[in-house]
């Protein structure tokens, strides 16, 4: 995800999903790459994202606490969230943050 052209309130979005920590891999969301795009319209704001695996344990879990952390965001007051599968997520999408936490060697 391009964080340079986001709105501020867009901004907001991402600081908040970046408190949303991955119970598995203890790793936030965002430096994960499962955030594939943010977008604030007139408070109304549609996430677009992804899971590590079709099958995810945790995916209900995690949506719950996405959406609160979007309503968190100022000047978010509903929010729209898309669960796609493609692209497919693959490490290459994790910041070099993740990489470097979770000792992946690319």
């Amino acid at each position: 995800m391009d964080t340079e052209s986001l709105s501020p309130v867009e901004s907001n979005v991402v600081a908040e999903l970046e408190k949303v920590i991955d119970p598995e891999l203890g790793v936030d969301i965002v430096n994960l790459g499962l955030i594939y795009g943010v977008k604030v319209t007139d408070g109304h704001c549609d996430l677009t994202m992804t899971l590590t695996t079709m099958g995810c344990p945790i995916g209900n879990v995690l949506a719950n606490q996405i959406s609160q952390a979007v309503m968190a965001a100022d000047g978010v007051e509903t929010c729209d969230l898309e669960l796609v599968w493609e692209p497919a997520w693959n490490i290459s999408k994790m910041s070099r943050y993740a990489k470097i936490a979770l000792g992946v060697h690319e």
